[in-house]
């Protein structure tokens, strides 16, 4: 049986030092800011990203992994006697899904895997991690792709942002709207739903935020006493540390992993996100 590799891109938003601790592959997206180009979380951090953000006069841009890219390391990988795992981000929100596939196609091999997960950030990421920690105790591709599958149909994101300004610039919301909750200090609760970002609810100022992404959590079935929950900011270190306090509260999960938003969600969303990233109890 060949050794499998684990492989993602920057959507995933997996922590460092799990990317190190479970040799995981991972493809960075790039990022635009006018005439300056950098790869996501490799010569661009997300506090620099949401710095620049703060300050931009109009949104930077994004764009998808090249084939060209995937393809070298495909190549690379399967020569030195791997099998490999790619798990993409949704591809409802970039096109990297189906220019991996691209690459793949050109090389015709059946030791690729690629898997669309219709999840985003680190409810994609503990997908890779779960996968990632599978292949290094020597389990085969079959069970890998049976706990992927499973994982996929619980994975769940709730997340709110600081504005609707970034949601409207990028096309996410009408100008009406966005001036409307403006006026009225609408903070949206929102979801990923087939892949795609969803207003769910939404709350008149900043204090009900979190106690609301509580409520909804519970009511969409996270699991308590969990080995872990995922919390996500976007440059909103101050809410973070609230966001922990009362997700151990009301959840008791054995351990919380906490993760930044990457450029891609970070652009439509703006700084300031709060996120809970969990496995549904079903």
């Amino acid at each position: 049986m060949k050794p499998i590799k684990i492989m993602t891109t920057s959507l995933a938003d997996i922590p460092k030092e799990l990317v190190e601790a479970y040799d995981i592959t991972v493809f960075p997206l790039t990022i635009r800011f006018g005439d300056e180009e950098f790869h996501d979380q490799v010569d661009l951090s997300t506090e620099e990203f949401f710095r620049r953000l703060r300050t931009s006069e109009t949104l930077p841009t994004t764009s998808q992994v090249p084939p060209n890219v995937f393809l070298e390391e495909f190549k690379n990988t399967l020569e030195n006697g791997y099998e490999i795992i790619l798990i993409n981000g949704s591809s409802e929100i970039s096109g990297t899904h189906r220019s991996s596939l691209m690459a793949k196609n050109e090389l015709g091999s059946e030791d690729i895997t690629i898997i669309d997960t219709l999840a985003l950030s680190y409810s994609c990421g503990m997908i890779v991690v779960e996968a990632a920690k599978m292949a290094k105790e020597g389990k085969n591709k079959q069970e890998i792709l049976d706990r992927i599958e499973d994982m996929k149909n619980k994975v769940d994101h709730i997340f709110s942002v600081e504005t609707l300004e970034y949601l409207k610039k990028g096309g996410r919301l009408s100008a009406t709207k966005a001036t409307i909750g403006k006026i009225l200090n609408i903070k949206p609760i929102l979801i990923i739903k087939d892949g795609k970002i969803e207003l769910f609810d939404k709350v008149r100022g900043s204090k009900k935020v979190i106690p609301k992404m509580i409520e909804i959590a519970e009511q969409r079935g996270i699991k308590r006493h969990s080995e872990y929950i995922c919390i996500a900011h976007g440059g909103n270190v101050e809410g973070l540390e609230k966001l922990k306090k009362e997700v151990m509260n009301a959840f008791q999960p054995k351990k919380i992993i906490t993760t930044e938003i990457g450029c891609t969600i970070g652009t439509h969303t703006g700084p300031g996100l709060l996120g809970i990233l969990y496995m549904r109890d079903e």
